[in-house]
């Protein structure tokens, strides 16, 4: 978590239209964070049990399926979640990509949502997520998208439109340039990576941003989750609460050296393979989405800069900008009934474009 932190956190950058803009230092520990919020850390629960690293433990709101690959020499398997409509099927598939600190777990309500619609919803756990394998490889968006296209294939499923939250707001922009025939429309959802920070500081080491990651404790893992509702302590719920404690639970499992690592490398992935430049190559109807007041770009006003300029960059005025006031890094889990009405109406809005 600790790798995470760090890693989404960015020094000083230069960004269009706002000069030279302070961000969050990648040196702010826990404490520091907790002293920031006016938080008093918490105790370390008790009754929190080593927990499974592939989820086996942790409830999902649909079964999952797996489909096996090949990835670098490695045989793995990645989960996925196919749901079908409730009632009328409209004939249009919705895939979830999910963030950095979650799997599709976190995607019940808007599954349940999109398929009273008439939407079938697929929900793949990124490799090295959930109940997905967790190999020691390169993670790249690249190499995601491609897994997801793979299961998509194996549905026969030829076109989807695509909704991307936090680190799957990066992916969600890697798939519809890498696969524009099978994108219909996209939302990037509070996402991450809003900004290419590879130029502000030397490449974090995999094997320092381990040892960090090793050391992580409820303490950390609670003041990460906390950061999606800075902008409002008094949001925190049983969600974020439960998302924490499964998330701690993997740090007390026996295979957590494992998940550490993977952690950190997806970490280098998220520096390191930047999607910033993906942005005006989207040919598919783009919807920069979410809480207005995410902090995670270093401030709720950089947030809000950053995602209009990345709706402005979707060529052909395909771009289009909805921030919800007073909501902050995960919407769906902080106000469900202010996030889901926009983001269904834009996705309706493609069920007529064929």
């Amino acid at each position: 978590m600790k790798t995470f932190l760090a890693l989404a956190s960015l020094l000083v950058v230069g960004l269009p239209g706002l000069g030279r803009a302070p961000l969050l230092s990648t040196t702010v520990g826990t404490a520091a964070f907790l002293a920031q919020q006016g938080e008093t850390a918490v105790a370390t629960p008790t009754d929190v049990k080593p927990g499974s690293i592939t989820c086996e433990d942790v409830a999902y709101p649909y079964a999952t399926s797996y489909l096996p690959l090949t990835l670098y020499g490695q045989d793995v398997r990645i989960a996925y979640m196919d749901v079908p409509p409730a009632g009328q099927p409209n004939g249009h598939t919705v895939v979830l990509f999910h963030g950095n600190n979650f799997a599709g777990f976190y995607f019940g309500g808007p599954i349940e949502v999109l398929r009273k619609e008439g939407f079938r919803v697929v929900v793949p756990d990124q490799i090295g997520y959930g109940r997905s394998s967790k190999p020691v490889i390169p993670y790249n968006f690249s190499d995601m998208a491609r897994n997801t296209r793979s299961i998509l294939q194996s549905l026969k499923i030829s076109k989807v439109m695509i909704v991307g939250h936090s680190m799957g707001g990066m992916l969600a922009a890697r798939f519809a340039t890498q696969y524009p025939d099978m994108t219909e429309r996209v939302v990037i959802y509070n996402p991450i990576g809003l900004i290419d920070g590879r130029f502000n500081r030397p490449a974090d080491s995999v094997d320092e941003a381990y040892k960090r990651t090793l050391g992580g404790t409820y303490q950390t893992i609670r003041a990460g989750i906390m950061r999606y509702v800075s902008h409002n302590p008094a949001a925190w719920n049983a969600d974020f609460e439960r998302y924490t404690r499964i998330r701690y639970a993997w740090t007390l499992s026996a295979d957590w050296p494992r998940l550490a690592m993977v952690q950190s490398l997806v970490g280098q992935m998220l520096s390191q393979d930047p999607v910033v430049e993906d942005w005006s190559h989207i040919k598919a109807p783009t919807l920069a989405f979410g809480g207005a007041e995410d902090s995670l770009a270093g401030t709720a006003a950089v947030f809000q800069q950053r995602m209009k300029y990345l709706a402005a960059s979707i060529p052909n005025d395909n771009g289009r900008l909805h921030l919800i006031a007073g909501l902050g890094h995960v919407p769906h889990l902080e106000a469900p009934d202010k996030t889901y009405p926009p983001l269904v109406a834009f996705l309706k809005e493609g069920l007529t474009a064929r």
